[in-house]
């Protein structure tokens, strides 16, 4: 990369980032690469929470766990396995391993592109200055990449639960465990521990998992968790945690019932890493209710000089948003290359077991806008059909009725995540269902389903839509 951005003078840096998680590092590196004197400020380790604590060793720790089910499976394909034993603490240390590269990776990726690392806690003094320990240092530009954290109701005994940050760390796999919450990272962590042997309840205070996704989508994936032996608890709530005499927990719920478990592990929600940065002091406007940094297309604050990008604005809290966010600032702050991102259609996938892979609209958000087709399919894989397995896999293609534009792609089953992120290509695009229709599937695949799928669902009667 040639540099072509002219320096000033009058600061310490032309860009100081606070947060080398996945948006800032990029953010960064590609400013240090345009020329521009970095330096970025990290309290921990260089990765932020992708690689260090949430996608990365999660994703690692669900492909451990799916060797369970493989090893079922391939009796129905001729294998004769063995005694098989499984041992949470080698996982860990491999995961570490791993985990220990990464850092040294991203802190070579940094340096490489001439950015100085600052070792603490940044803290904003003012539009131009931030203090590292008892250093302070100028920038004219600074950027905000602190990400977010796990959030903790005030329930009784809230300070003896475990959040996703330490659940990647247990000394020894919880022989039970009570989740609360329903979002994508509570269900993961449940197909994790459930698919490795503990005995897994998961408690929600809605009527149904994953907010905010399509209801086919929430229903199918439900069902699918609950056949594998997770149980879920649905519109309940959690009254008080207390320490058992045999070092379990008694968990008292909004039904009178009593779970009594190994750990118990909250997955309620993030909130945006914010506080005790200085960011109100000098400026910066703030959510009031989520503690977010509010920011404008260009991820600018209320503060000319001070950019955020990734979950600490919270708007489309995925690690590749970060990233985008973080390239469209360095490109244009130290490009001459203008560019914002568009959070529309922007594809995602829950590593759930079985999987989501999501992009576009619900069909609830759907009709909200006016006619639509639907397409549905549900069928078993073909994977299972040796092995006997049940799991079914559930695909479907919501269509405007009027311009035959595909609006969302939705899938839970075997590859989700893989599948979808081509299909996003096609409904960013704007691509229709007749063209979906002309391309040829890729047989035998369970891709190929999503163009083949001809029927249309009928409309719901007006008694279902109200």
């Amino acid at each position: 990369m040639s540099g072509s951005f002219q320096r000033t003078t009058r600061y310490d840096y032309d860009l100081i980032t606070i947060g080398a998680g996945s948006g800032g590092v990029r953010a960064s590196r590609l400013a240090g690469g345009y020329g521009a004197k970095v330096a970025v400020v990290e309290e921990k380790a260089p990765g932020g929470t992708c690689v260090l604590r949430g996608c990365v060793p999660k994703k690692l720790l669900v492909y451990g766990a799916h060797f369970a089910e493989e090893m079922e499976d391939a009796r129905g394909y001729g294998w004769t396995i063995g005694e098989a034993s499984f041992d949470w603490g080698a996982l860990i240390a491999a995961k570490n391993t791993e985990l220990k590269r990464l850092e040294g990776v991203y802190e070579r990726i940094l340096r490489g592109s001439g950015v100085d690392i600052l070792q603490g806690r940044g803290v904003v003094v003012d539009p131009h200055t931030v203090q590292v320990g008892d250093r302070t240092y100028t920038a004219e530009r600074i950027l905000i990449a602190v990400g977010g954290w796990p959030s903790l109701p005030a329930v009784p005994g809230h300070e003896h639960v475990i959040t996703s940050n330490e659940a990647l760390d247990l000394p020894e796999l919880p022989a039970s465990i009570a989740i609360v919450g329903g979002g994508f990272i509570a269900l993961e962590f449940a197909g994790i521990f459930n698919a490795l042997g503990s005995d897994v309840t998961v408690i929600i205070r809605g009527d149904e998992v994953l907010r905010g996704f399509d209801q086919d989508v929430r229903s199918h994936l439900a069902h699918e968790m609950e056949r594998k032996g997770i149980r879920i608890r649905r519109e309940t709530r959690v009254q008080s945690i207390e320490p058992t005499a045999d070092g379990q927990y008694s968990v008292l719920l909004s039904t009178d019932e009593e779970l009594v478990v190994a750990k118990v592990m909250y997955a309620t929600g993030r909130a945006p890493n914010t506080r005790g940065l200085g960011l109100e002091a000098a400026g910066v406007e703030l959510d009031p209710k989520s503690g977010a940094i509010k920011v404008d297309e260009w991820s600018r604050t209320s503060v000319p000089s001070i950019w955020a990008v990734g979950d600490v604005t919270d708007r489309v809290n995925l690690t590749p948003v970060a990233l985008n966010e973080g390239r469209c600032f360095a490109e244009t702050e130290f490009n001459n290359n203008p560019l914002t991102m568009t959070h529309a259609n922007v594809p995602a996938a829950v590593f759930t077991q079985p999987p989501v892979g999501t992009v576009g609209l619900t069909e609830e958000q759907a009709r909200a806008r006016g006619p639509v087709d639907i397409y549905l399919s549900r069928f078993r894989p073909m994977k299972y059909t040796l092995s006997g397995r049940e799991e079914k896999t559930l695909m479907k293609l919501i269509v405007d009725r009027e311009t035959q534009v595909v609006l969302g792609a939705h899938m839970v089953g075997v590859d989700a995540p893989e599948i979808l992120q081509g299909f996003g290509v096609a409904v960013r695009a704007g691509l229709t269902k007749q063209q979906f229709d002309a391309c040829v599937g890729i047989h035998p695949t369970a891709a190929e389903e999503f163009v083949t799928m001809r029927d249309k669902l009928p409309d719901p009667s007006p008694e279902c839509s109200e």
